[in-house]
């Protein structure tokens, strides 16, 4: 089966990198990079096809990643352009002696990680076509770390190829777009991502057209949706939380529900993980479980533990971004209706209660709170208290929906 084959929604930009990786290492030189988008991918013509960085850029959730690690497995097996089953599922696992990968679960990526992945640049590939270096999230990296990797990017060694992962070029500095080739994703369409949840995840097609709207596309999040029954009790509380406000205190209550949401959801996401890694670190220093930690071992212990809070400090942070995503589309449905829009509705289950809303406020109000939604998420990325942002952004909520 063709590494391409569970990737959806980007056919253009596919046919680019199928292309590059067709191409012989012998033949890939170090083209000067170009601003190619996924609609055209004859650009450069067949000599430049494969060049040494790539950008892969795209909302969140349009498959940046799944589309990286079907390139790295194209790039590194011998099969030609669609890969082979074993080298991808060796990709999969991230046990490719000629991959690295760096997927950082921090709020940033540290300096030493992108140090440590620029030493392990220089190495040949071993059994592969190329040695391939992922980033994911690069958009992640402040500007003192970006700087350490546009040396590496700069001069790249023979045979290794750089593909980082971004929601946008313009979330990295003008130096590191002037040396890679940008590959722009699209928005998968709703139907899409259902029939990959039908196909792939073997999900109902009614639950699977659900998760792919109420999660506006965005592949993963369906995909948790539709799997995880707990995960749409979550959506839907945070939902009827924001249409039952009605007051000030209500909204200021309301506030500290969703903190807690976005904490339950992100703990159950890390707290599985989290124990797991701890037993396998006491297992490899030869602590038996329930034992009692040596002196001398304590240090690696919490160094292991400051990692895992910093994880839940971006799981925190994810969780109320999805939650604000979710009431986003709340307000974007009750703008259609009040403008009388025929497209269709993300919350379609709600058109009552939104019609409702829609009736007793103007397009400005709901303009005004989608402004306030997006104000929200712009304060909590800058480090202001999750609760407080909250609370401003559902004041505005009350006139909208008590009027």
């Amino acid at each position: 089966m063709s590494v391409w084959a569970e990737l959806t929604g980007q056919r253009e930009a596919i046919a680019v990198l199928r292309a590059a990786a067709g191409v012989d290492p012998g033949r890939a030189g170090s083209a000067e990079a170009s601003d190619s988008p996924a609609s055209a991918p004859e650009a450069g013509g067949a000599g430049n096809a494969m060049t040494h960085a790539w950008l892969l850029t795209g909302p969140p959730g349009s498959g940046r990643s799944n589309l990286a690690f079907a390139f790295a497995s194209a790039l590194l097996s011998h099969a030609g352009p669609d890969g082979d089953e074993a080298t991808d599922r060796q990709v999969q696992a991230r046990t490719h002696p000629d991959l690295s990968v760096l997927a950082t679960e921090k709020v940033i990526i540290t300096i030493d990680e992108v140090r440590e992945l620029v030493r392990s640049a220089q190495y040949s590939p071993s059994v592969g076509r190329y040695r391939v270096l992922v980033i994911e999230d690069a958009d992640r990296m402040t500007e003192r770390t970006s700087n350490l990797l546009l040396k590496s990017l700069e001069e790249p060694p023979e045979r290794t190829v750089w593909v980082l992962c971004a929601p946008s070029d313009a979330d990295l500095l003008p130096t590191i777009r002037s040396r890679v080739r940008t590959v722009r994703l699209t928005v998968p369409t709703i139907d899409d991502v259902a029939e990959l949840l039908v196909h792939r995840d073997g999900i109902e097609p009614a639950l699977a057209e659900q998760a792919a709207r109420h999660a506006q596309s965005h592949i993963g999040m369906a995909r948790r949706l539709a799997t995880n029954a707990e995960a749409r009790a979550r959506r839907d509380e945070t939902l009827d939380l924001v249409l039952g406000i009605r007051s000030i205190s209500a909204a200021v209550l309301a506030a500290a529900r969703l903190v807690q949401i976005a904490t339950d959801d992100g703990k159950a996401i890390t707290a599985e993980r989290d124990a797991e890694e701890r037993e396998h670190a006491l297992r490899s220093l030869g602590v038996e479980p329930g034992g009692t930690i040596p002196p001398a071992l304590r240090a690696q212990l919490r160094a292991l533990e400051e990692d895992q809070k910093r994880r839940a400090t971006r799981s925190l942070r994810d969780g109320l971004d999805r939650i604000l995503v979710d009431l986003l589309s709340l307000y974007r449905d009750v703008l259609m209706l009040q403008l009388g829009s025929d497209a269709p509705l993300v919350n379609r289950e709600r058109e009552a209660a939104l019609g409702e809303i829609a009736r007793a406020s103007s397009p400005a109000q709901t303009l005004k709170m989608m402004d306030a939604v997006a104000e929200a998420r712009t304060r909590i990325d800058a480090n202001v208290n999750p609760t407080l942002a909250l609370e401003a952004m559902l004041a505005t909520a009350v006139p909208a929906v008590a009027a």
